[in-house]
């Protein structure tokens, strides 16, 4: 089976606002979402995934109490839950490989909960706002279509994702101007379930999303460490490296790499621009990114300035292993051979 939501086969779509028409208690169940408060989360239980990485776990872990990821502008945030088993995976999209990523989660998910014979996967997805390409929209489809080619019943329980209104009129040639004129925007309402207008400009309303793997619960969030490897794990993003599971919770490790770069002395000139000129280049939505991106970005750009090679980071072709210590933080033990 396809995509449900309330046990009912969601059809294919052309625009998120034709879902939300259809399926109004996604609208409901957005803004329920949206409206929780925003929970900082305590880095001694954490488990963060960034950019292209994804990791599953299930509620007896006793190294991970929340799996979470912030940071995403046009970028989806996608979590895929099995209620029986209580396995959880989360996701940070950002339409790099979208149909090649999804069946991913549903595999990492499904490997977890292979001894339970009740529940069923639920799915929760969170992410973009109302961003001048329509890159968050197209992502929006995207995501949803590749479920909806999956072989397993898959419901659909939070959407906080942006409207769009030019697709909902299907009139793909009206002037923008057009379509900001308040009066049609009054008859034709776009519901906008993660965007905010502040002073003219778009953003999300949620960055960020941690799901408690011990009680199932997924709701916007902030995390003030994202380790372990932080750097090293944007560098691969950074470099082209596709989607990979970050975690193996049979033996509570972290896992980074082995990856490869090839020296790119060239990129030592985004250094000494200036920070609009770093959010024009290289940020698919400049306007909308936090605080912090362009200090993320110099950081990444200055590590593998470091380390213009990969190969000496992964001795003997292995990953770099972390394992959580006594204190709550994540500390690189020896590489052995990955069973």
């Amino acid at each position: 089976m396809p995509l449900l939501t309330q046990n009912i086969r969601v059809d294919r779509i052309t625009s998120t606002a034709e879902l939300f028409d259809k399926y109004p208690h996604l609208q409901e169940n957005a803004k329920a979402f949206r409206s929780q408060p925003l929970t900082d989360v305590d880095p001694k239980c954490l488990l963060y995934v960034q950019q292209r990485e994804f990791a599953a776990t299930i509620p007896a872990d006793n190294n991970v109490s929340v799996i979470g990821s912030e940071d995403a502008t046009t970028c989806h945030l996608v979590v895929l839950r099995h209620t029986g088993s209580g396995a959880a995976c989360l996701a940070h999209c950002d339409g790099s490989n979208t149909y090649a990523e999804v069946p991913l989660l549903l595999k990492s998910v499904t490997s977890l909960s292979t001894c339970c014979n009740e529940g069923r996967l639920e799915l929760h997805l969170v992410g973009g706002f109302k961003d001048d390409a329509m890159t968050s929209h197209e992502l929006s489809l995207n995501i949803l279509a590749a479920f909806q080619q999956l072989k397993d019943d898959i419901h659909l329980q939070t959407c906080c994702v942006t409207g769009n209104l030019m697709c909902r009129l299907n009139i793909v040639h009206i002037m923008s101007s057009f379509l900001s004129n308040p009066f049609i925007s009054a008859f034709f309402p776009s519901p906008e379930m993660n965007d905010l207008d502040v002073n003219g400009v778009h953003k999300p309303a949620v960055y960020g999303v941690g799901v408690n793997v011990k009680t199932g619960k997924v709701f916007p969030a902030t995390f003030p460490c994202k380790g372990p490897a932080e750097d090293l794990r944007s560098a691969r993003t950074f470099t082209g490296g596709q989607m990979v599971d970050i975690y193996d919770s049979s033996r509570g490790l972290v896992k980074v790499g082995p990856c490869k770069w090839s020296p790119n002395l060239e990129i030592a000139f985004w250094l000494s621009q200036e920070d609009a000129i770093i959010l024009k280049y290289l940020s698919t939505s400049p306007k909308a990114e936090p605080p912090h991106f362009v200090h993320h970005i110099k950081s990444t750009i200055q590590f593998l300035l470091k380390h213009p090679s990969s190969d000496g980071l992964f001795p003997g072709g292995q990953p770099q292993l972390y394992h959580r210590i006594e204190s709550g933080d994540w500390e690189r033990i020896a590489a052995q051979v990955d069973s």
